[in-house]
């Protein structure tokens, strides 16, 4: 793992560190994969003087904290996927990483950010690096079927609860749609909440990072009361 670095500076080896601990990937990353990550990073510094963008404290472990977190859910997005959706996108975790690995898939990546400087940041670097993103700086609650097509994959990272996750999105999913969403040490707490009201099945996923953490990956979801067998 690479130690402290000047901020604003990302090495060659500190982008291969953290595609490393990603673990396996199920494909070869874009020839401009490093540049483009290189041009994010510095995209992410520079905004960052002006608006919390990330915690201060891990802009200098971002090769595991953010590019590896980030890239190791790759593998769970099946190859028919061709859009998804990051709620809370803030800095832009995980979804400007996986949109860079994933330039060559073509898959829609759908940031909702209800911070407007946050959402302009977003909005940057998706133009500046030419990636196929857009950008909704509302909340969930105020997105319809009007304003986005069907949703394959729901992401998240250090948003929200498990529970409030699934009632932002709800009114958007698909009988197909699935979510995988970072969670930390107290999901079994969080998995146990969002019971009270949702029925879903999840799988634990073990994350590659090492960091004590899990992604969670949630399928059939459907709220109590609603749910008619046959």
């Amino acid at each position: 793992m690479p130690g402290k670095r000047v901020a604003g500076e990302l090495t060659l080896a500190d982008i291969e560190a953290g595609i490393a601990a990603a673990g396996d990937l199920p494909f070869s990353l874009p020839d401009r994969f490093h540049a483009d990550i290189r041009a994010y990073f510095d995209l992410l510094v520079k905004w960052q003087k002006v608006q919390n963008l990330v915690s201060r404290e891990t802009i200098d472990s971002f090769p595991v904290r953010h590019l590896a977190d980030s890239l190791q859910i790759i593998g769970h997005l099946d190859l028919g996927c061709s859009r998804v959706m990051d709620i809370g996108s803030g800095g832009g975790f995980p979804a400007i990483p996986l949109a860079i690995a994933c330039r060559e898939r073509e898959i829609e990546f759908v940031l909702v950010e209800a911070n407007r400087r946050k959402a302009a940041f977003l909005r940057t670097v998706g133009r500046e690096l030419g990636l196929s993103l857009k950008v909704h700086d509302r909340r969930m609650e105020q997105l319809h079927d009007s304003n986005t097509e069907s949703i394959d994959v729901f992401t998240s990272r250090a948003t929200a609860s498990l529970e409030r996750l699934f009632e932002w999105s709800w009114h958007l999913w698909a009988d197909s749609s699935r979510a995988l969403f970072h969670k930390g040490r107290d999901f079994n707490v969080e998995i146990s909440r969002a019971r009270r009201n949702w029925l879903f099945d999840v799988i634990i996923l073990s994350s590659s990072t090492g960091s004590g953490g899990v992604i969670l990956s949630i399928s059939g979801l459907r709220r109590r009361g609603q749910f008619c067998s046959g």
